[in-house]
């Protein structure tokens, strides 16, 4: 394979880039490079053992019936359901126990044949009428809005082309909503960096070219703005500048010109994320001062800020919403979640029985309903449906709907904790099959993120799932840099930290072998996107830790990856290369330059999608690379293989036949080399 000589002086240090030419997505090169080492992969991966019956037993765990949260719209009851279709259907109904027999809406299979069309977002007018919904290609980030009429089925004119990130938020008139759109790109849309985006306003039955502009910045060109929470008086926006930076808040009445939009507070160094207002005040769940997060307020009229609910001693306030009456409050539990009531003075009231050891999947609650729909699930629950009936701080009452189809495999979860290098105690959740005595060492997946707050909870997953029902045991821990214990836990995994994170993970696995749970030969590790980056530093920091390893969609060119289209969004966890202060940290743990020839790495399955617009698939291009070649200087021959879906992105949208193929790929790679046993996969 062709090396360049393509080398690049960042702050006096020298660092080669041979395989730069990859980073061009639509060359012939690249084209090539993608189909010879599909070509390569493809028949070992079929010669897998248990390839079929994994693919058998994820494709019944996807085709299996799901529910999404109830939400009411205009006095009817809304939900996206499947029912193992690869796209969902979103329904409607009178009440929500007509939703098994719902008439559908917005049915995401008709939009293309192959199931890659899909939709990524959608949002229903105040009063029901209308549906402003976003529909993408080949699982792109990029999106075309559309709007429908929900009494007829059919799409109005109205279609918005270059749109992302925003969900679009209806204004109190039921016929305009806001959205975040770009000009069209130059280059190439899959991997060039965009430009300044723009809040702007579309009035249904316009052309979407005369759609007034809301805020724009084009002298801050990393710059977001939200407006959210929807306000029958209040116009509230929000900006921020990065993937998990704070934000500041502004608001203007809806009948002011845009002109008088005020800001309430300044910075982007805390987080206040607005849930809504009630007589006159703005709440706002806030990590100022408060890493486990508290409630506040801003009195729109004085000004005067106050507390409403105010931190917890353990637990980390997720988020809040609005009843008619009081409050709903999210809590994260030792990584678990926990529904409570409240009074509209902050007063706790009444714990919602939502079960333990659960993860919120979903949470619908109006300011002018008393009626809150939650979803759950767990390693061992695809889902349950909750709704409860609230007074203020009081619970009236709660009940389960029911979901069809068949149970999730039998298992136990329990929790461990292994002690990192800095003496911090890093918990993980352990799900073994319900035969598992713990008697002897088994074949092990790790599953793990460490990144952007965002935390890992015993949400069910099918990948997940048919790997403990196979008779693998499951390990996902709870690394810093995520957002399972506020904000503090975060920070203690990003920037010059990041290093940290690997540590933890390192620590969890070691403890894993040292009581027993497994040895190090039948060790798997997966991780998506930022989960991707912590596989392939793993693989190149510890990698006789491992049996097998499977990043995916990954971030693993750490001195490159600002430079491609949100890229640069993400320095807010990572740091800037650029930056002559944060590059040292990252050069030395970028995954891509942490390869190293005569080493012997383990067997290694990298995926992605060649429509990545999010983390674009050169990272994965160079880094599969790079690492055959190392591998073949080792004399090692543990296959390095490179799977690339032709028709994918990042992951959102994806058929469910196509995700099927992948997650079968990846757990019979990791079950050959871990040595799960082919006779125990149902």
């Amino acid at each position: 394979m062709r090396r360049s000589e393509t080398v690049d002086e960042l702050h006096g240090v020298r660092v080669a880039d041979p395989y730069r030419w990859l980073e061009d997505a639509d060359s012939e090169e690249t084209a090539a490079f993608v189909a010879a080492q599909n070509a390569f992969a493809e028949p070992v991966l079929a010669a897998l053992p248990a390839r079929d019956a994994f693919r058998a037993r994820v494709t019944a765990l996807l085709g299996a019936p799901t529910r999404g949260c109830p939400f009411e719209r205009g006095g009817r009851v809304f939900a996206w359901r499947n029912d193992g279709q690869n796209q969902d259907v979103l329904t409607v109904a009178d009440f929500v126990d007509a939703l098994e027999d719902a008439r559908v809406v917005l049915d995401a299979n008709l939009l293309s044949a192959d199931g890659t069309v899909s939709v990524t977002t959608a949002s229903l007018s105040p009063d029901g009428h209308l549906l402003a919904y976003g529909v993408a290609d080949g699982g792109s980030d990029w999106r075309i809005l559309k709007v429908r009429d929900v009494v007829t089925g059919l799409d109005l004119a109205d279609e918005i082309p270059w749109t992302k990130w925003n969900q679009p938020v209806w204004l109190p008139d039921g016929r305009s909503f806001t959205y975040w759109r770009y000009d069209a790109p130059d280059g190439n849309g899959l991997t060039d960096e965009m430009g300044a985006g723009r809040l702007m306003v579309h009035v249904v039955g316009d052309d979407p070219e005369t759609d007034a502009v809301l805020f724009s910045r084009p002298d801050e060109p990393r710059l977001f703005a939200r407006h959210w929470p929807r306000d029958d008086d209040w116009f509230v926006l929000q900006t921020d500048t990065g993937a998990s930076s704070g934000n500041d808040l502004h608001v203007r009445r809806h009948d002011e010109p845009v002109t008088a939009l005020r800001q309430l507070v300044a910075g982007h160094d805390v987080e206040r994320n607005a849930i809504g207002v009630r007589d006159g005040l703005l709440l706002f769940v806030t990590d100022e001062g408060a890493p486990r997060y508290r409630l506040d307020a801003f009195d729109l009229v004085s000004g005067e800020r106050s507390t409403v609910i105010a931190e917890h001693e353990t637990d980390v306030l997720l988020g809040a919403s609005l009843t008619e009456h009081g409050l709903v409050l999210e809590y994260s539990h030792d990584a678990s979640h926990r529904v409570q009531l409240a009074a509209n003075d902050g007063t706790l009231g009444d714990a919602v029985p939502i079960g333990d050891g659960v993860s919120l999947t979903g949470l619908s609650a109006r300011a002018t309903s008393s009626t809150v729909f939650v979803t759950t699930s767990s390693f061992v629950d695809r889902g349950t449906r909750h709704v409860v009936e609230t007074h203020g701080p009081t619970l009236v009452s709660h009940r389960t709907l029911l979901t069809p189809g068949p149970p999730a495999p039998d298992a136990t979860t329990t929790r461990i904790r292994a002690t990192s290098t800095d003496g911090a105690e890093v918990p993980a959740f352990v799900v073994r099959p319900a035969d598992d005595d713990g008697s002897a060492p088994r074949p092990t997946l790790i599953w793990a993120y460490g990144g952007f707050n965002i935390p890992m909870n015993p949400g069910f997953r099918a990948v997940l799932a048919a790997w403990v029902d196979a008779g693998g045991v499951l390990v996902v821990p709870n690394l810093r840099g995520g957002g399972e214990f506020g904000s503090d836990w975060h920070k203690q995994g990003t920037k010059a930290r990041k290093q940290q994170v690997f540590d933890d993970l390192y620590a969890i696995a070691e403890h894993l072998v040292a009581t027993g749970v497994t040895t190090p030969e039948q060790l798997a590790l997966h991780g998506r996107s930022n989960g991707g980056l912590l596989a392939g530093a793993a693989l190149t920091q510890r990698p006789e830790l491992w049996a097998a390893v499977l990043p995916g969609v990954g971030v693993l060119d750490m001195l490159r990856f600002h430079r491609f289209t949100i890229g640069w969004a993400w320095t807010s966890d990572y740091g800037d290369p650029d930056d002559a202060a944060e590059f040292p940290a990252l050069a030395a743990y970028s995954p891509l330059h942490a390869i190293r020839e005569g080493v012997a790495y383990p067997p290694t399955l990298v995926t992605t999608g060649d429509h990545d617009d999010r983390v674009v698939p050169a990272h994965s291009f160079k880094f599969a690379a790079e690492l055959q070649r190392a591998q073949a200087t080792s004399g090692s021959d543990a296959p390095i293989l490179l799977s690339i879906d032709t028709r994918a992105g990042h992951g959102m949208g994806k058929p469910k036949d196509a995700a099927a193929l992948e997650f079968a790929d990846q757990l019979a790679f990791a079950a050959h080399h871990a040595g799960l046993a082919v006779d125990a996969v149902a």
